[in-house]
């Protein structure tokens, strides 16, 4: 089966590393670099680092509707079926439909719960105790279109969202290639998705990376987690900001922004219910840290305010 592979994230660029272990793609489209950085230097997707680590031949591209290298090959010599994942495009005609199988994608949710951009980051924020893994057929209508096979994942938690993405990655490339598989093989069957059940996963907003001391442990911790594969959740103490990257629900109770505790485990300070451990933070322009290290450093002791 000859196979093409669009994609542009750390996401896909994991689920492509693991489904060329069992599958060969002719052919990678990707974004093109962004610029980012001190003398804004150019920085190629994850896609096109792991395409190219892979040896597999590679396009580049702004808009794909407007590349006419790609509808040109597209129209004389189409693909059986082309992996769309983590593109950030809206894939419409002549992609849909001119593919034998079409557009397969890698969505890590159970659609039709999560559909959208950030459907992991979501789930987490939202408190969701399983999530899963969806390959589906793509149809003009977001992340809509029928399943052809799924998982469940639990979420532990004290996981976060990096960590959750790896293992969607794999669980997603593994039954993407089974699904391959079933296709050559005849035997794969797609079911319509009930869009009474579905949820719309949106792009985190910077403004809900921030956290405060009045708000319960729960909703700091899920903040925390959910950020964690993207800017960082934080806080605000002592008019500067704090990224919180690990931390861990703690059931204690006093005044909010009080600290309770100092432990090799990191600090613990109240919320306005429960409170919570700070594992792992961030000061800015410094290094990542443990708590502990940060409230030695500062000097805080308990009893203090972090405010």
């Amino acid at each position: 089966m000859r196979l093409w592979y669009i994609g542009g994230g750390q996401f896909a660029a994991s689920c492509l590393e693991h489904m060329s272990e069992h599958l060969q793609f002719e052919w990678v489209v990707t974004n093109r670099p962004t610029r980012a950085g001190r003398g804004l230097r150019e920085r190629p997707s994850a896609v096109e680092q792991t395409a190219l680590a892979l040896g597999l031949p590679l396009e580049r591209t702004g808009t794909l509707s407007q590349n006419e290298t790609i509808q040109e090959t597209l129209a004389s010599n189409p693909p059986d079926l082309i992996f769309v994942v983590d593109f950030g495009q809206l894939i419409r005609e002549p992609f849909l439909s001119t593919p034998i199988h079409g557009c397969l994608n890698i969505h890590p949710s159970r659609l039709p719960r999560w559909r959208g951009s950030a459907p992991v980051q979501r789930a987490i924020l939202n408190g969701d105790l399983a999530t899963g893994v969806t390959v589906f057929r793509l149809t003009e209508e977001l992340d809509a279109g029928p399943v052809l096979t799924q998982t469940q994942t639990p979420i532990p938690l004290l996981m976060d969202s990096t960590e959750l993405l790896k293992i969607l990655a794999l669980e997603g490339s593994q039954i993407a290639v089974q699904g391959v598989e079933s296709i050559i093989e005849g035997s794969y069957q797609f079911s319509e998705q009930n869009s009474e059940l579905s949820t719309y996963a949106a792009k985190l907003k910077k403004t809900e990376a921030e956290v405060s001391w009045g708000q319960d442990s729960i909703h700091v911790h899920n903040t925390v987690r959910a950020f964690a594969s993207s800017t960082g959740a934080f806080v605000s103490v002592r008019g500067k900001r704090l990224k919180l990257w690990r931390t861990a629900p703690v059931d204690a109770q006093g005044e909010p922004g009080r600290i309770l505790s100092l432990a090799e485990g990191g600090l613990v300070v109240a919320c306005a219910e429960g409170a919570i451990r700070l594992a792992e933070v961030q000061a800015e322009g410094k290094r990542r840290m443990s708590g502990a290290d940060w409230a030695c450093g500062d000097r805080l002791r308990a009893g203090e305010g972090l405010t």
